[in-house]
């Protein structure tokens, strides 16, 4: 049995789970070769199958820790915030700078759901249900304080995942489309303004009082 030291382990599987984000976000499970993440961490494969015992137990490890990362910055966030209209900003402004800050977030998410979740097993929705019930007790809990009103949460949580997801990955494709004259893309628009927008059609759209 192969055996490492406790801390070179700890640095080892934080380095894989790094580098197979990367790769996963680029060129989808399918392409992604388990040769090539090897040697993007600097190690054989052999230890990525010690660790991960096999590609889909990686692909999901990426998953949960991309979804824990998000649930628990978002509920750090709200912690000390005042009302559910506080909380709803601070979800999607939280959401769309962690998304932009991590860029393999949005194409992997979206590359997912492009393929109806066919990768991912029974116990990853586990981490999927927690951020979006995050979201819908935010929602759910201004309607009953009269901030907002004719709630359906699934469709919100979607405008504002899929809007923002596709902003982040559509922005090289935005800038070449802004170049055709009369074509408005958005093209130099930051994270923060696009935030702001979708918060402002989204807070009137619930009726914010």
């Amino acid at each position: 049995m192969i055996k490492f030291k406790r801390r070179d382990a700890a640095v080892s599987k934080a380095r894989i789970l790094e580098k197979a984000k990367e790769l996963f976000s680029k060129k989808g499970y399918s392409a992604c070769s388990m040769d090539e993440l090897a040697n993007e961490c600097g190690l054989n494969k052999a230890m990525i199958f010690y660790y991960y015992k096999s590609k889909q137990g990686l692909y999901e490890s990426v998953i949960i820790d991309i979804l824990d990362e998000i649930y628990i910055s978002v509920e750090n966030e709200n912690k000390n915030l005042k009302n559910p209209v506080e909380e709803l900003e601070s979800f999607v402004k939280t959401y769309a700078s962690f998304a932009c800050e991590h860029l393999y977030l949005p194409s992997l998410l979206l590359r997912e759901l492009s393929d109806n979740g066919a990768k991912i097993p029974e116990t990853l929705f586990f981490h999927m249900r927690k951020l979006y019930m995050l979201f819908e007790d935010i929602l759910k809990r201004g309607e009953k304080r009269g901030y907002f009103s004719d709630v359906q949460p699934i469709i919100i949580y979607f405008m504002i995942i899929g809007t923002l997801n596709l902003m982040v990955t559509t922005k090289s494709l935005r800038v070449k489309a802004s170049e055709m004259e009369g074509v408005d893309t958005c093209a130099e628009c930051n994270i923060d303004e696009i935030s702001e927008y979708l918060l402002s059609k989204i807070k009137k759209m619930l009726k914010d009082l």
